[in-house]
Parts: C-alpha cells; structure tokens; sequence
C-alpha cells in the first residue's frame, strides 16, 4: 500500500467514523459503491479524482483534506520536500497539498495536468459554501461550470463557487501547471 493510498484511506475512515456514519450510508450519500469504499479504507484501491470527489461531498469536506496526513501535528509550516503527490489514475494528472497542517479556511493545491487529460466532477454544491480560484502558471486549460466554459493560459486566474459540476481540460498538447485555492 503506497504513502498516499494509506493516507486516503485513513482520512476516508476518520471522517466517516466522526460522522457516524456507516459505510452503507455514506455509500448512498455520496453514490459511491458500498465495496468501493470499503476498498478505499483499506487502501487496496486507487481510487479516481472523479470517485474522491464524491466521496468528499459525501462527506462534507473538500477534495484536498482527503489527501491530509491524519498523524500530522498542527504546523504553520509546510515543506516542499515532506508534500506527497498523488496521481490520478484516470487522467494522469498529479496533484499535491501545499498548505501546511494547521487550521485554516484556506488551502492551497498545486496541479500538474498532462496533456489531453480531463477530469468531469459530477457533483455540484455543498452543504457549506466553497470558493475556488484557479491560477494557471504554465500551459492552458479550460474549465466549464455549468454551462459556462473559460478558456485559462498561463497567468490567468479564475474565481468560482462550486455550485455545479465542472469539467477540467487541456486541449493541448502540452502539460498545463495550476496552483487551486480554496477557501470554506
């Protein structure tokens, strides 16, 4: 089991077990097979964004806090060197967590989007407000929420609720690298 399947999985079963919920339940709250999470607790999957995704509107909780080291002590903090990628295993893409474990509204993501990936989030809005902004520093993506699709180059920058489901794509074929903020 890889560093970042066991940290997965003991966030997913943390979260679930502080909500008191049994796997069949958040099974139907976040229509995610009741095998698959288990799969997913017990770190035997890799999981998709997609599937991770649901899981954490499931749960009430973004897509970054699955991927928090649930054993790391409170740190204002947070060394490039101790930050575990993790990659898709649908798109390629490779994300890793940049802000530190300490409390906080606010956190950061770094993205690297291979060439021709997509990622389709189906879920829409949350129980509690999230905003996000996109910053593309190198390459091009598009985004489209809703019906509403942006078209992102380097140095762009999107402000956006996640309110409806969006689909992330490069259309080139060169790799794009976005830094995600997100503040609840």
């Amino acid at each position: 089991m890889s560093d970042i399947n066991s940290r997965i999985a003991e966030r997913v079963s943390a979260l679930r077990a502080a909500r008191h919920l049994s796997l069949e339940a958040l099974a139907e709250r976040c229509n995610v097979s009741r095998s698959m999470l288990s799969l997913i607790e017990r770190g035997e999957s890799s999981a998709t964004a997609v599937v991770l995704e649901k899981i954490a509107t499931g749960l009430g909780v973004t897509l970054a806090s699955l991927f928090d080291d649930p054993g790391a002590a409170p740190n204002p903090v947070s060394r490039a060197a101790e930050r575990v990628p993790w990659k898709d295993p649908q798109s390629g893409y490779v994300r890793r967590n940049i802000s530190p474990a300490f409390p906080s509204p606010i956190r950061i993501v770094e993205v690297e989007f291979p060439a021709g990936a997509k990622v389709a989030y189906e879920t829409a809005a949350r129980e509690a407000g999230v905003a996000q902004q996109i910053w593309v520093r190198e390459g091009a993506i598009e985004i489209t929420m809703g019906k509403v699709t942006h078209k992102l180059e380097a140095g762009d920058c999107l402000a956006m609720r996640l309110e409806a489901p969006v689909t992330f794509r490069n259309r080139t074929r060169r790799p794009a690298h976005y830094i995600v903020v997100l503040a609840s």
